[in-house]
């Protein structure tokens, strides 16, 4: 039996039992059957190069700043950030959402109070298994400027049933500003990582730097950030977006300092052989997707064929709006799970 055969014949029969009934614990599936459903069937990708982003449109987009999306596995929930009018503080967090993939999106709503509050209340993450959302927040309590954050729903269907925001404690947070949570499960090991962003720490490159914090699983602490150099330059690195099987991370940065920048923020990627490997240097996604504009905040759909930003480019309904860029996925026991190195700035 080939390896391939191998791996698809073991996510069937490991991802059974859990398809047969509903998912309603409040930390989703183990290791396993994440491993068995969400990752081995696709263990071979390949994608095209990104085309020209479209804007969600003024039923989603408002005057105002709309920014940070963050995308369901299912692809019917688009949580975001914004501060029109309507919330519980500079900027809180909405949703909008669709019937089916092919519908449009609806009239955003407001998380309410259980997630936003009067202070500014950033970044979602939906995770993978629909259970968490991380956030960071500078809400009274926490260890510095902004922390991380993260939120617990039993009904992973129920955009409205999330629990308080936990802070992840004084270990992972510090005096100085985090934010912009990106959760990863290694699907091979189970081992947990938290990419984000810090203000000027000491020790950093500059300006917001990348950090990754690890855990070996759902009840263990995070561990201290630590500076991933491979991804940062000396200026602004933000917003990651990473793919299901830990190969692929797309991020925002800013163009001074980096060969191949468009405006003066923009959004790249980086690759990996394997999640044992460092990353690549980021390459710049090109002029087809990036504007001489601010472009940030990247959110990865689950099938890595949509990316959802915002930008300030010209043409939108306000301050910063929220874009959509999508590419094909081809698959074959011969394709890398990497992006070809030409559909890169086309």
């Amino acid at each position: 039996m080939k390896p391939l055969e191998r791996i698809i014949l073991v996510a069937a029969l490991g991802g059974l039992g859990y398809a047969c009934r509903t998912d309603r614990s409040p930390v989703g599936p183990g290791v396993a059957t994440r491993l068995a459903t969400d990752v081995a069937v696709d263990d071979a990708l390949a994608f095209g190069p990104w085309g020209a982003p479209v804007n969600l449109g003024k039923t989603v987009n408002s005057p105002y700043n709309d920014q940070h999306p963050s995308i369901s596995k299912d692809g019917l929930s688009l949580y975001f950030v914004s501060n029109r009018p309507g919330g519980f503080g500079g900027n809180d967090i909405w949703v909008t959402q669709r019937a089916t993939v092919g519908d449009t999106w609806g009239k955003p709503r407001n998380l309410g109070p259980a997630i936003n509050t009067s202070s500014s209340d950033f970044a979602p993450d939906l995770t993978i298994d629909g259970h968490h959302l991380y956030l960071n927040s500078d809400r009274p309590g926490g260890c510095g400027g902004s922390d991380l954050y993260v939120a617990e729903r039993r009904d992973k269907d129920d955009d409205f049933s999330w629990g308080a925001p936990q802070n992840l404690g004084c270990t992972i947070n510090t005096t100085y500003d985090e934010a912009g949570p990106t959760f990863f499960e290694d699907p091979e090991t189970g081992a947990q990582s938290l990419y984000f962003t810090s203000l000027n720490r000491p020790g950093g490159l500059g300006d917001f730097d990348i950090y990754v914090s690890t855990r070996s699983g759902d009840d263990a602490p995070w561990g201290a950030g630590v500076d991933v150099t491979a991804l940062n330059g000396p200026y602004r690195d933000t917003r990651t977006a990473i793919r299901r099987d830990g190969l692929e991370m797309f991020l925002s940065s800013d163009s001074k300092g980096r060969l191949g920048g468009q405006g003066s923020q923009d959004l790249w990627v980086s690759t990996r052989a394997t999640t044992r490997d460092p990353w690549s240097t980021p390459v710049n996604l090109g002029p087809t997707v990036n504007s001489a504009d601010f472009d940030g905040a990247p959110a990865l759909s689950f099938d890595g064929t949509t990316l959802y930003f915002f930008s300030g480019r010209p043409g939108g309904f306000g301050g910063y709006d929220l874009y959509v860029t999508t590419r094909t996925r081809h698959r074959g026991p011969d394709v890398v799970g990497v992006v070809p190195a030409g559909a890169l700035g086309k």
